[in-house]
């Protein structure tokens, strides 16, 4: 009977130990726990969540689905550690969602008018997901797909994934590789690279909604930035670009100097304010390839925190978040309203294959696509 009772003892120990186990996980700085990341997809692949530390405590987290950004954590003027992106608190809403909230993106970032396009004689159809164009590589892009993921080392991540030909509607097997590196100076490296083995159009980016004031209840109007662009590629009114390229100076998109992203953003007397519904457009960077020129700065007065953003890109996407609508809740059980958050895609031009006096973005079987984004944290 004693021993009885002792088993029965030990056995009611260890269940209450378990689930104090289970209670008193231990969180990431930016309060995600590893455990709400942890499925499978089509039976097979297993999602996780990988973390990245640098000397200085910042903090990035990615999951498989998109090779998703779901966390940035940085040090604001009081010391304070703030999430600084979008995402979700779970692996079961980056799997249904048609968000791109840090998503790699591809095979094709931004528009293809009319998801079509010719390439070496040949038309080729995607899938439309944007009216009748093709956005950031169709309904079933990179952002839903699984990526397998290593960590080499503490501050290292490589994200790999290959694009079947016919994907989406594109040519060729695609062999992408994208490495995050989180540097000690507070800064997140994304290196691109990808081969072919026919000819087809690559244009990849991220996808992450920053705010750097830490609280998404915030919009990101008072939030001051500064483009390295005296010029922007003008679009139709489904944003496809009509071919032109043509000056900022003067206009509500002239970022050349610090300017409040609030001031102008409902100034839909310039056409182009009008189309995107505040801002998204394409920038025609000054200095295309220098990856030591600061592309883009922005700054939230209240946290202190800037971004500067380095790419060898010609171009970069400025989306103001302007089709948030309070959908979609995210970390902290708080839902994303208009302009909670602001992207910065570093890209070639929206429909470059269709426009040929765009940068090409074809690729070849006898070349690699290569492309860096540099987003760089620290105090104004």
């Amino acid at each position: 009977m004693k021993k009885t009772m002792l088993f029965a003892a030990a056995a009611l120990f260890m269940l209450a130990s378990c689930k104090q186990e289970t209670k008193t996980e231990i969180a990431t700085g930016s309060g995600l726990l590893a455990s709400q990341f942890e499925t499978v997809v089509d039976g097979k692949d297993s999602t996780h969540l990988y973390v990245m530390k640098n000397a200085k405590g910042m903090e990035v987290c990615v999951t498989n689905i998109g090779g998703r950004i779901a966390s940035i954590l940085v040090p604001d003027k009081n010391g304070k550690m703030q999430d600084v992106v979008l995402g979700f608190d779970n692996i079961k809403q980056y799997e249904p969602t048609t968000t791109n909230f840090g998503a790699i993106i591809g095979r094709y970032g931004n528009r293809i008018a009319k998801a079509t396009f010719e390439l070496t004689r040949i038309t080729y159809k995607l899938n439309a997901n944007n009216g009748k164009n093709n956005l950031h590589g169709g309904p079933r892009g990179f952002h839903t797909r699984y990526f397998n993921i290593e960590q080499p080392d503490s501050t290292t991540l490589v994200c790999t994934y290959l694009s079947p030909n016919g994907e989406e509607g594109f040519p060729g097997n695609l062999d992408v590789t994208v490495t995050y590196k989180l540097t000690d100076d507070n800064a997140l490296d994304i290196a691109y690279k990808a081969t072919t083995d026919y000819p087809t159009v690559v244009n990849l980016t991220n996808h992450s909604y920053f705010n750097l004031s830490g609280d998404p209840n915030n919009t990101i109007l008072d939030h001051v930035m500064t483009i390295d662009a005296d010029q922007f590629t003008p679009t139709d009114d489904e944003l496809i670009p009509t071919g032109k390229i043509e000056t900022i100076k003067g206009t509500p998109l002239d970022f050349t100097t610090p300017n409040v992203i609030g001031d102008r953003i409902n100034d839909t007397t310039f056409i182009a304010v009008k189309y995107g519904k505040g801002y998204d457009h394409n920038f025609v960077l000054n200095k295309p390839g220098d990856l030591n020129n600061v592309a883009c700065k922005v700054v939230c007065p209240a946290t202190g925190i800037k971004m500067e953003v380095y790419t060898d890109e010609p171009g970069l996407q400025f989306y103001s978040g302007n089709f948030l609508d309070g959908s979609e809740t995210g970390k902290r059980g708080i839902a994303y309203q208009k302009r909670a958050a602001l992207c910065l895609e570093t890209q070639h031009f929206p429909n470059s294959p269709n426009q040929p006096n765009f940068p090409s973005t074809e690729l070849k079987p006898d070349s690699i696509y290569t492309s860096r984004c540099i987003y760089k944290f620290g105090i104004e």
